[in-house]
């Protein structure tokens, strides 16, 4: 359904900033460093990363609202970066985007109804005359009582708001959702009540999900596929029962550590992440998260990790991995 292949996607920083020593011109911020990854009808791809790992740049690059110095996007096997008229319009319904503060992503002036059917109208899924019942089903459709269309957005609760948010990305019928931290500023239950509807969404609809998260949980519930990101780059992949059972990275099993919760006391000890993550202005030679790794060697310093197969599609980014059963 969707592939990225090679995504790289850098800022200039026109504002004022000092160069950075041994380098000419304005200073770029280096958001995207040759991203790849696939994602199939029905399925659920969690993507995990602290902040500043890149993972909301790459959710506008995927639908539009930035385009990217290099790399492709295909959508259905078209290249999206070459879409025009029509095709473009296709895409651009076809992708969905849930962004992460239900505060800010509806307009406050516009009743929870209007929102929700003006996606559809413009993209002539419906008529003017069907919008109320149009938004009133949809309301349902995502377990919400139909009357709320009435209402503007700040007489709804946090977790009300982006259930709103995500029937107006549903209006249009899209085939993938993009889920941009849409649970991470809800109370629990309210982030429970909107996985369970994702993961009813993805069954009765075969949608596919890029869930995006910082909040290790949230994805080890509902994803089939991890993808663990850094600096730009992923540093492991593969499926979610593997990587969170035996993460094969240290920053993986470091920020599973670093996870509340009881599982963390029936865990193995690991060492705590420490540091702040490197500036993207100023990335790391080689292996970009030996500044923080407890096991980084002079060869991290010089070159960059190729990718080691753990197994079962489990792979890892690291001098020091190794298959399972083989040790280093």
């Amino acid at each position: 359904m969707l592939k990225v292949d090679g995504l790289r996607k850098s800022f200039a920083l026109r504002t004022f900033a000092p160069h950075l020593p041994g380098r000419s011109g304005a200073p770029r911020l280096t958001a995207l460093d040759g991203l790849s990854l696939e994602l199939a009808s029905g399925r659920v791809l969690g993507l995990a990363g602290e902040s500043g790992s890149g993972k909301s740049t790459l959710a506008k690059c995927l639908v539009g609202l930035l385009r990217p110095d290099a790399g492709r996007i295909r959508y259905r096997g078209s290249d999206v970066g070459a879409a025009r008229g029509r095709r473009l319009v296709g895409v651009r319904r076809g992708m969905q985007l849930v962004y992460q503060n239900p505060y800010s992503s509806l307009n406050p002036l516009i009743d929870v109804g209007e929102a929700i059917a003006e996606p559809a109208w413009v993209h002539g899924l419906i008529e003017r005359r069907e919008r109320h019942a149009f938004a009133r089903d949809m309301l349902g459709l995502v377990g919400l009582a139909p009357e709320l269309a009435a209402r503007r957005p700040g007489e709804l609760s946090g977790g009300q708001r982006q259930r709103v948010a995500i029937a107006r990305a549903m209006a249009v019928h899209p085939d993938v959702l993009i889920a941009d931290e849409a649970v991470s500023g809800l109370d629990v239950s309210a982030q429970t009540r909107i996985l369970d509807l994702l993961a009813k969404l993805r069954e009765d609809r075969g949608l596919g999900i890029l869930l995006i998260s910082h909040q290790l949980r949230v994805l080890a519930r509902l994803a089939d596929t991890v993808l663990i990101m850094y600096l730009g780059r992923i540093v492991e992949s593969g499926p979610a029962s593997s990587v969170f059972s035996a993460p094969g990275h240290p920053y993986t099993a470091g920020l599973l550590a670093a996870q509340p919760g009881a599982h963390r006391r029936s865990r193995r000890k690991v060492p705590a992440l420490h540091g702040e993550i490197p500036s993207p202005l100023a990335i790391p030679s080689g292996c970009r998260f030996r500044t923080r790794c407890p096991r980084a060697e002079a060869i991290c310093a010089a070159v960059d990790p190729p990718r080691i197969e753990l197994g079962c599609g489990h792979g890892v980014w690291c001098h020091f991995a190794a298959p399972r059963g083989v040790v280093r």
